[in-house]
């Protein structure tokens, strides 16, 4: 049947029918990669992201490639040249030994492997949208030939998201980074892709002429979709919610402009093939996955909670855009195409889609309502059995695409023997007819309709019916789903009406930590692999419960869980457990003589605070120093799964250290980009505070220029009231002015002490009461505790090290001292106690908090020394560290 699109013969004709089929095998590899990821994923710590970049970077990249080339010369009217074959071989190889390379690198955190993938794919999909650009200048459109915009747009925005991808692979990455890669790469790379062969495969799908108003709906809904994905990636990376929800909502109005044209067309045609219900479904996932982020999005900003309180929503709806459009979209477009491309005349590719289209309609039923199970609040268990139900469904098409290929290669070397002798209408074998496509779907959701039922059947806690046998059986049942992951529990408190029996169904998140639950009242689970899963039936809560993981070092790394009895009196032990949950943390964080607990060892990927002060450039005259300092609220790491909302200079907390020569101007601009306002006193400049030291608003910016006129290790920080909890929440940083005859050194470290008293250890800030008391949790070097134990600063024998020292405080004061080493140069606060001496030496560097000063020293012999400050409950506390000296 023509129609007014590029129809199947056209498809067929324009370039090399099995050229296309056979350069799409990697896609098969890439899909039977991801089935194999998702089937072991429950008994090797598999993460999540290793099967989205399967299926998204891996699979439907590869098929983007093939497909989006082959729809260029059909809808150009123009042949692939042997030229043009090779080079399209190439790019594909190219883009495949990228993403190879990246999912090796990453996991294995070895940065330049995963920045020479980022540049292999990069360069694949540059040459093929240059080549798409270029063909597309060279002929005469038709009247869809515009759409191959779309895949020459959609070809930029990966090249932005995977420089991006490849810059985040150093580590560290913070989620408003990660969230504008995703967009720029699923709703910019797939999405437009997508967006632009819709306009014409959806009717050739349907068979049904294509709406007279398409074209125009695609040339306009092009700068929509393309300008939503950059101004929602922009307020991704920037955390401004209000600018990525209207970027979002520029791209959903273009899906809308485009959704007009196919709703039209499936008017005309109902769906009823399997390519067509799968492409339908996957289009209605991504529009609706889209809807929710807008909302979400909306939500969290009004509440002003910003980019942090938007994750759990981008984490809940991220896996149904994957397995729901993307996952469905590409099976669904293969299922037409690859019967057309492989050709043979009209019976075989009949035979051919007939065979795809088998199974069909249960098929696409049993995958899309197992989904919508997972998305509703259920149980772990209906979660895992829809989930094992979705897996089957869309893993026949791999089955079943083998069978079709190879029914059609035996109809069309039939017809070839036969002649056109046997032509004629025929209905290829396995072809559904409309009664049983419709019984089909009833049977895909019977299925999952079933399958809910016998896991309600088997586990009715989980949904709240029934209660154990033993004890309190008319009690009422309270059913919560916590998750173990990043040395947390999610919720850490749990509120239970006194006499309501608890069920907690706990699922280990983590990628690849061990965790179990352990409660005070003496029930608890077992140790659970990553992705497993349990109930413990806390038993009816009349008391205050505390929990936590046993696992060795996890509970004093804040791994806690509260359960408050809601109508309960005080409890006995309130003194001792703190039922009201405000300091809940510190059961973990705290050991038996109160000190924080210190034999964690930071995650994979960490990365130390550089220390390391590089020497000065050579100058024959003062120099200018032109410096941005950009105060922002940072989710950070302070110890080993203790993490706190910062307030910092330029992301790190102390702030990025200044050096420079007596004489010296330092021109610094302060940009307030944090929640509240702030300032900055810097110690190493002499003027009046009024001006350049005044705090300022979110969103405003002052210039502090200063002239360095005496040498020293200075201390800058925030001097708005309450300065202590401005400084202790990691606003201070160092400005070092070296004297002008000091001699040169084989190196040089700067080590700023400072203390943190720490909120809610997940993301929380200051505690100012403990502040008020000077109970510190924390004394650490350069922002974090020991973290020089993991890292350890090196040094070689007989090389003269200089270490500059600061004390930021805001309150302890310092001792420092090199285990196994003695000064024999002490500088202390514009002044040598001793220089270079021979036959004397120091033992400490003493300093009150904004004192600083540097000593020197040579290691005698290889080994490791460690670093101290000797006030040694504040050793114990985190001011620890390691010079590892080899010869």
């Amino acid at each position: 049947m023509k129609i007014a699109t590029a129809s199947s013969d056209d498809m067929a004709k324009a370039p090399a029918r099995g050229f296309w089929a056979a350069r799409d095998l990697p896609t098969v590899i890439w899909l039977l990669l991801t089935v194999a990821a998702v089937l072991m994923h429950r008994s090797l710590p598999i993460p999540n992201w290793l099967m989205i970049h399967l299926l998204l970077l891996g699979a439907v990249t590869h098929a983007i490639l093939v497909w989006s080339q082959y729809f260029s010369f059909a809808l150009l009217r123009s042949a692939a040249t042997i030229a043009e074959r090779r080079t399209q071989t190439v790019r594909l190889a190219l883009s495949n030994a990228g993403a190879a390379l990246i999912l090796l690198g990453v996991p294995l955190g070895v940065w330049p492997l995963s920045l020479l993938g980022a540049a292999l794919l990069i360069t694949a999909v540059s040459w093929h949208g240059v080549s798409l650009y270029r063909r597309a200048k060279r002929s005469m459109p038709g009247r869809f030939g515009r759409t191959i915009r779309f895949y020459i747009v959609a070809a930029a925005l990966l090249v932005a998201g995977a420089a991006l991808g490849g810059w985040l692979a150093r580590g560290g990455a913070t989620p408003n980074l990660v969230l504008a890669h995703a967009l720029l790469n699923v709703l910019g790379w797939i999405g437009l892709v997508v967006a632009g062969t819709v306009v014409t495969l959806w009717p050739t799908i349907l068979r049904t002429r294509a709406d007279e108003h398409a074209a125009i709906g695609a040339a306009r809904a092009l700068p929509l979709l393309a300008l939503g994905v950059l101004v929602a990636a922009a307020g991704a990376a920037l955390a401004w919610l209000p600018m990525l929800a209207l970027g979002l909502l520029a791209y959903f109005a273009g899906l809308v402009v485009i959704g007009v044209s196919l709703w039209r067309a499936a008017r005309q045609a109902p769906p009823r093939t399997f390519a067509a219900l799968s492409v339908g479904m996957a289009l209605l996932w991504w529009a609706g996955c889209i809807a929710v982020l807008i909302i979400g999005t909306a939500a969290v900003s009004s509440s002003g909670s910003g980019i942090a309180g938007l994750s759990p929503i981008v984490s809940q709806t991220v896996p149904f855009l994957v397995a729901g459009f993307a996952a469905q979209v590409l099976p669904g477009a293969l299922s037409y195409l690859i019967p057309v491309v492989l050709g043979g005349g009209p019976t075989p590719v009949r035979v051919g889609t007939a065979a795809f289209d088998r199974f069909g309609a249960l098929r696409v039923a049993t995958a899309n309502a197992a989904l919508v199970v997972c998305a509703l609040p259920v149980s772990s268990l209906m979660r895992v059995a829809a989930s094992i139900l979705y897996l089957v469904a869309m893993a026949s098409f791999l089955v079943i695409m083998l069978i079709a290929m190879r029914a059609q290669r035996r109809a069309k070397a039939a017809h070839q023997r036969l002649g056109k002798a046997r032509r004629g209408p025929i209905v290829p074998e396995g072809a559904q007819q409309p009664g049983h496509r419709a019984g089909q779907a009833i049977a895909g959701l019977i299925a999952v309709v079933l399958t809910v039922a016998v896991c309600a059947v088997i586990d009715p806690l989980a949904i709240g019916w029934g209660a154990q046998a033993s004890g309190d059986a008319d009690a009422p049942v309270q059913v919560v789903q916590v998750e173990a992951a990043d040395m947390r529990f999610t919720p850490d408190v749990i509120e239970v009406p006194v006499g309501t029996r608890l069920v907690i169904e706990m699922t280990n998140t983590d990628e690849a930590q061990v965790h179990d639950l352990l409660l005070e009242n003496g029930t608890g689970g077992t140790r659970l692999a990553p992705g497993e899963s349990e109930q413990i039936d806390v038993g009816v809560i009349t008391e205050d419960i505390d929990g936590w993981c046993s696992i060795i070092g996890h509970r004093q790394m804040g791994m806690t869980l509260l359960i408050i009895a809601v109508g309960a009196g005080e409890s006995d032990s309130a003194g001792e457990s703190d039922p009201a949950g405000d300091n809940a943390h510190d059961h973990a964080a705290m050991d038996d003589a109160g000190r924080m607990g210190m034999d964690a060892t930071p995650a994979e990927g960490f990365r130390p605070y550089d220390a390391l002060l590089p020497a000065l450039p050579a100058a024959d005259s003062p120099t200018t120093h032109q410096v941005t300092l950009t105060v922002q609220d940072a989710v950070t790491e302070v110890a080993p799964g203790i993490t706190q909302t910062l307030w910092t200079y330029n992301g790190t907390a102390p702030g990025p250290t200044l050096h420079g020569r007596v004489g010296d101007t330092f021109e610094v601009t302060l940009v307030n980009d944090g929640s509240m306002g702030h300032s900055i006193d810097f110690h190493a400049g002499a003027l009046a505070p009024d001006e350049p030291m005044r705090t300022i608003a979110p969103g405003e910016r002052l210039t502090y220029t200063f002239t360095a006129t005496r040498s020293g290790i200075w201390m800058y920080h925030c001097s708005t009231k309450p300065m202590t909890a401005h400084i202790a929440n990691g606003m201070f940083g160092a400005v070092v002015i070296e004297p002008a005859d000091l001699a040169s050194v084989g190196r040089s470290y700067v080590l700023i002490q400072n203390e943190f008293y720490l909120g809610d250890h997940a993301g929380g800030e200051v505690d100012v009461e403990a502040l008020a008391e000077e109970k510190p949790d924390l004394v650490v070097f350069n922002g974090y505790a020991n973290q020089y134990d993991h890292a350890p600063l090196p040094a070689k024998v007989g090389e003269r090290v200089r270490i500059w020292v600061l004390d930021a405080g805001p309150n302890r004061a310092s001792s420092f001292h090199v285990v196994g080493g003695q000064f024999d140069t002490v500088w202390l606060e514009g002044r040598y106690l001793i220089d270079h001496a021979v036959d004397t030496g120091s033992q400490a560097l003493s300093l009150l908090p904004a004192q600083g000063g540097f000593v020197e020293l040579a290691f005698p012999e290889a080994g490791h020394y460690p670093f101290v400050s000797h006030i040694m409950i504040d050793a114990e506390r985190g001011a620890h560290g390691v010079f590892e000296v080899t010869r």
